[in-house]
Order: structure tokens, then sequence, then C-alpha cells
């Protein structure tokens, strides 16, 4: 995987050699970092940024940043947490450090979650997306000589339930979990299901649920929002899947008292099928509309 970045504008700044020792991992060439301040990635004030600007974005911090091993370079700045509410003071520092990131050619991937966080799940989610992009750069380097391999998300093997099944499916144990759940009678049915929008100019989002109800669903979304970044696979499966997880934690922790009624769930998206013409390769999703 490569820097995606302006670093020849010299705006991104290189992490020292010794910086590696306290590295949280090392993973196919790349070393992540915890917990880093903007100023830290970035020297100086860049273009266009302005005093007022800097000082409030300088503030702003990250929850990993992924640096190439061979020139220290950061390749991208991960933050996961909720989405700060339009309009809301939190919004406001959310744009203005995504505004002075890609001044500086610093790439960033926001992943927007009630339930993920960065303690739980970070690390997992990291070193996913590394090994997407290193997969997808291999696919690429064999493009013209050979067929294409299957998607990294696509990759079959053994599940943790002993099918057979994409091994690369971050919500595998979560469908699991959820027929374990069934099992016990704690759901109403076994199955986990979601679907995935990108919207043009916006972030992807993805949705998965389960029946714990027959008239009753648990819900989860996640954003994938990608700055100057690819993860190596679609985003908007990306966070179907990691939207499986967070279903996964509420199952885990018994946290199902926030039921959204089926039938409302189905209206919610109807609406959102009607809005395709806003959407990225339009709404696959029509069979969901009925109840």
């Amino acid at each position: 995987m490569t820097s995606i970045g302006s670093d020849d504008r010299g705006w991104l700044r290189a992490m020292p050699a010794e910086a590696g020792r306290d590295a949280l991992l090392g993973r196919a060439g790349h070393w992540v970092l915890a917990a880093r301040r903007l100023t830290d990635l970035v020297q100086g004030r860049p273009p266009g940024v302005t005093g007022s600007q800097w000082t409030s974005a300088s503030r702003a911090s990250f929850d990993f940043v992924v640096h190439a091993a061979d020139t220290g370079r950061p390749v991208v700045a991960v933050q996961i947490g909720p989405v700060p509410s339009p309009g809301s003071a939190e919004q406001r520092v959310e744009r203005l450090t995504d505004a002075v990131s890609a001044a500086a050619g610093l790439p960033v991937l926001r992943i927007g979650s009630p339930t993920l966080s960065a303690i739980e799940h970070g690390r997992r989610l990291v070193e996913y997306v590394i090994d997407a992009r290193a997969y997808a750069a291999g696919g690429a380097t064999a493009a013209g000589t050979e067929p294409a391999p299957v998607g990294f998300r696509d990759i079959l093997g053994r599940l943790p339930d002993g099918r057979t099944g994409p091994v690369n499916d971050l919500g595998a144990l979560t469908r699991a979990a959820a027929v374990e759940a069934y099992v016990a009678g704690q759901v109403a049915d076994p199955i986990v299901r979601g679907l995935h929008v990108r919207w043009v100019d916006g972030p992807a989002q993805g949705w998965s649920w389960v029946q714990v109800r027959p008239d009753a669903c648990l819900i989860e979304q996640v954003s994938v929002t990608e700055h100057r970044f690819s993860c190596g696979i679609d985003a908007a499966r990306l966070a179907e899947d990691l939207a499986a997880v967070a279903v996964g934690e509420r199952l885990r922790e018994n946290t199902v008292a926030d039921l959204l009624p089926r039938a409302e769930w189905t209206a919610q998206i109807a609406a959102l099928s009607q809005r395709r013409h806003e959407l990225v390769g339009g709404f696959g999703f029509d069979h969901l509309c009925a109840d």
C-alpha cells in the first residue's frame, strides 16, 4: 500500500524512525500510531488556511494514524465515533479539521457510529483496511497478466461457525451470534440483514438489523467517509459490514431496548429508495421495500 497525499508539497511531517518503537502495531510495511494530533502530522500552516483556522484545527486529534514504514509519511488518519449533530460545534470542528487536512494533503478516514469505538474496534478496523489495500494493490499489479482475483471481501474460507463463507466479512461473528440468540429465544429471526448506499459527493452508509420481535428490529447505521483515500474495498459495503459488527455488540451486551417498529423501518427503506438519483449506482435494495 502506498501513501496517498501531496508529500511533495512538504506539509506532511514524516514520523521519526525511533517513533516506530512506540507504534501500536506494524503491518504490511506500515506503522500504526494511536492518538496523534493534527500538529504531529502537518508541519507549518498550509496555504489557504487562516491563522484562526489553523489555531482551531491544531487542537484536533485522530484516533489512529497509519504511516509508511519506509518514509515515515502519514498514509491516512483515522477517526471512529458518533457522527456530530448538524450545526453543532463538533461538526464545525470536524469540517475545519478536514479542510486543513485537505490543504496539507493528509488523507482522512472517518467511521461514524454511535456504537463502534476506537478502543474496542479501532485496531481491527485499521488492520483490515491495511490488508484490503495491500490485497487490492497486488491485484492491480497483476492486472492484464492473469484473471483478476476475487475481491478481498469475497475470499472464501472457514467461518467461526464451521461453514464456508467470506472470511473477510467483518460481520461474520455477528451472524453466528444471531443464530445462537435465535436458538436461545432472544431474537425472532436468526438472519442479519443489511443494505448500503453511497451518496453523490457524500459518505457511504450501511445499515444492518436483526428482527428481535416479529414487529420490531434492532438497527445499526455506520457511515464511512474517505477523504483522498481508498479503503481497498467498496466503502459502502464496508459500512454495512461495520453496522453488522455494531449489531453484534448490541446483542452481546443485551442492549436491545431501542427497537424500531418493523413497518416504520420498511417505510424508511422505501423513502431511501426514492432518493436513488442522489446515490452512486442507484439503489439496489428494492426487494426490502415491502414489509
